[in-house]
């Protein structure tokens, strides 16, 4: 078991969402050179792998660099690399990375790969912290409240219905969900079922699970047809897959409330249009945050804190998540997580403005 000190991780401005500051102490680990009997610090080792790098996602822009500044700033050396959505890939760099060594290990599954990679490297003594998403064997996860941000997708879709007039007992509304192999997914569908089915709604038509944008524009056309065109509501698992939605009911002359996450540009543009009903927000920094806290208390041998535990027993570290109707759109920006030049292109310059979105 190697031996180590750890220094206090640099602090999270949570209010601000800006990680923050330097370590003032440097994690390290001593080992003595053979020749001069010397004793010489050595980073601990924090390997991440992230699971792909498509246009529109949060892992490259987001998550990389605040999770490399919040870790060599408390003197880690950050191993992070992208198995670009191939599981082969993440089994050969999670091979290299503990070939090398790991004092932790940071997993953002992939289609079920990051199962046997904590295994191994549970086996090898380096513990493990899944990331956003749940894998089996994982020491801890953390991630926003899953749960929740379905419940709140549910929300939008009822509360949408409502302010057209329409009862979510009666309605037709289209359910789909994210890919059944990411455990996040049927998660965030149970909380939106909790909601929905309170509000006594049904679907008329259940879509197959899918994070990809494309085929979910594929999946929507076939349920359109499948309820011939009557469709009062889509509950969609995320932005991308509800701009892929939206497409096809714009092509239809439909504007009905859609669900999404993630307040990514696409879907924060079409909140602000109307065509989607709101999206959740879920700021990376908390979640950055809330990893090198667990980090740290590892490798210190400390206590982690959960509140909440999933099914199979793993300490869940739960994150609130944020809806983000059109009125709440400027905290988006106001945050630091979307432009105005990004997000006011002409098409979207009247909303913009209608919003205070500057």
């Amino acid at each position: 078991m190697k031996k180590f000190r750890i220094a206090s991780l640099a602090a999270v401005a949570a209010a601000s969402l800006v990680l923050a500051g330097c370590a003032a102490d440097t994690a390290t680990e001593e080992t003595s050179t053979a020749a001069a009997g010397e004793t010489v610090a050595e980073a601990l080792r924090a390997c991440v792998i992230l699971p792909d790098a498509d246009a529109g996602t949060r892992w490259e822009p987001g998550d990389r660099p605040a999770l490399e500044t919040g870790l060599t700033a408390a003197g880690y050396e950050a191993d992070i690399q992208n198995a670009q959505s191939d599981t082969a890939k993440y089994a050969t760099i999670a091979e290299a990375q503990l070939t090398k060594g790991c004092d932790v290990m940071l997993l953002v599954d992939y289609q079920g790969a990051g199962a046997a990679v904590a295994e191994k490297a549970k086996a090898a003594g380096v513990p493990v912290i899944a990331y956003d998403r749940p894998i089996a064997g994982a020491d801890y996860y953390v991630s926003f409240d899953n749960f929740t941000v379905g419940a709140l997708q549910g929300q939008m879709i009822v509360d949408g219905l409502v302010a057209a007039g329409k009862d979510p007992a009666t309605a037709s509304i289209i359910y789909s969900s994210g890919d059944p192999s990411d455990g996040n997914a049927a998660m965030f569908f149970d909380g939106a079922k909790s909601v929905l089915d309170a509000a006594g709604a049904s679907p008329a038509f259940t879509m197959e699970g899918t994070w990809d944008g494309a085929k979910a524009g594929t999946l929507f056309e076939q349920a359109f047809t499948a309820v011939g065109g009557n469709v009062d509501a889509v509950l969609a698992p995320n932005d991308n897959n509800a701009a892929s939605i939206i497409s096809i009911l714009d092509k239809n002359g439909l504007t009905v409330p859609v669900s999404g996450q993630d307040a990514s540009t696409a879907g924060l543009q079409n909140v602000l249009l109307g065509k989607q009903y709101g999206t959740v927000y879920k700021p990376f920094q908390l979640q950055v945050a809330a990893a090198l806290k667990i980090i740290e208390a590892i490798l210190s041998g400390e206590t982690v804190t959960a509140n909440k535990t999933l099914d199979d027993g793993t300490p869940f570290i739960a994150i609130d998540p944020i809806i983000t109707t059109a009125e709440l759109v400027k905290d988006v920006v106001a945050d630091g997580q979307a432009t105005a030049a990004d997000l006011c292109t002409p098409e979207v310059a009247a909303a913009c403005a209608t919003y205070g979105v500057e």
